[in-house]
């Protein structure tokens, strides 16, 4: 491999390293065509990103002008399922847009609207104000909905790696994803189904505090694999959360959370809930800390791995432990930080 005099890696390498297996097919759909397929469910948009239907009626009006037009509309872009059907990576809000103003009954459900968008506010097409699709002359009908729209797909001999990555960097709604929410769409199957499950647990929702603004957003969901990814592998973790969450979950996706698993996952909240009634906070602040959640509750499973019983004054005592605030303040996110406050709090909390 060649370096250079500081024994770096060269842009080659790095290229050569990071180039990932990205195979696009590229279709010109048209409107009909692409509601047709999004109507009868060939077209999906994930849960995640039902939140994403934001665009005001304006805007929404805007691009139907656009698209009359034939002014060029950004592609649309998608990734193959298992079973062939597409799911939408990037252009949530202009197919639901296109959705919204054609109306039918099936696709105003699909984009949580509950009548055919009305054009308003147009300079151009000044006369289309007020009107819906239904209320068009036939011939613009017809222009509407033949008019090409360009769609790149992702293909099945792409990687799920690299799907995360396109999910992450094409995610350009206005409100973007979380990396919880990226996983939740790309490493689906009964894992993440376990997930979801877990982190409605009476007991985990009252230890951890969240913001207001994370309560919908798969914070919860990452909160729980956290807890069982650093569980069985945090001897292993390196320096990237995020690589070291999604490889977790890549490779468990397919199989359920074992019982063992589950059952020590309600050991642990039953025994945290019990013993911390303002859950896993430091003083009066009100969110939890995620360092802090993996420390404490990591630790708190592999100390009931070992037989002890849990001790609410240790526990208590710890969310204001010095040293352990060391291994959780700052720049943390390392392995021997990541080591160190899961070691301490077991050590700590050992009968």
């Amino acid at each position: 491999m060649a370096r250079t005099p500081e024994n770096k890696p060269t842009l080659q390498d790095q290229l050569d390293g990071e180039r990932r297996l990205v195979s696009f097919d590229s279709y010109d759909l048209s409107v009909r065509q692409l509601l047709d397929m999004f109507e009868s469910g060939e077209i999906e948009v994930p849960p995640e990103y039902q939140r994403q239907f934001i665009w005001d009626e304006e805007r929404e009006s805007q691009l139907i002008e656009s698209v009359l037009l034939g002014i060029p509309v950004p592609s649309l872009f998608m990734a193959t399922n298992s079973d062939s059907t597409w799911e939408i990576v990037d252009g949530v809000q202009r197919l639901g847009t296109l959705a919204h103003f054609l109306g039918t009954g099936t696709l105003l459900e699909k984009v949580s609207r509950t009548h055919p968008l009305k054009i308003r506010e147009l300079e151009k097409l000044s006369a289309l104000n007020g009107t819906g699709y239904k209320n068009l002359p036939k011939s613009v009908q017809l222009m509407f909905s033949t008019r090409p729209m360009r769609v790149t797909v992702l293909n099945d001999k792409s990687d799920q790696n690299v799907r995360f990555d396109l999910f992450e960097r094409l995610n350009t709604g206005g409100i973007s994803l979380t990396n919880q929410e990226i996983r939740n769409c790309v490493f689906r199957g009964p894992f993440n189904d376990d997930l979801k499950k877990l982190a409605t647990e009476e007991n985990f929702l009252s230890c951890i505090n969240l913001k207001a603004g994370d309560t919908k957003n798969g914070t919860a969901e990452e909160f729980v694999l956290r807890f069982f990814a650093f569980a069985e592998n945090y001897k292993s973790f390196d320096h990237s959360v995020k690589d070291f969450l999604n490889s977790y979950m890549k490779e468990r996706a397919q199989t359920g959370i074992p019982p063992t698993l589950v059952r020590l996952f309600k050991r642990t909240f039953s025994a945290l809930n019990d013993a911390l009634p303002k859950g896993i906070v430091r003083g009066n602040r009100g969110a939890t800390p995620v360092n802090l959640y993996e420390g404490i509750a990591v630790g708190a499973a592999l100390a009931l791995k070992t037989g002890s019983k849990l001790s609410t004054a240790k526990l208590e005592k710890l969310l204001d432990d010095q040293k352990l605030r060391t291994f959780t303040i700052g720049a943390t996110n390392n392995k021997k930080s990541v080591t160190g406050r899961i070691e301490y709090v077991r050590d700590a909390l050992k009968s």
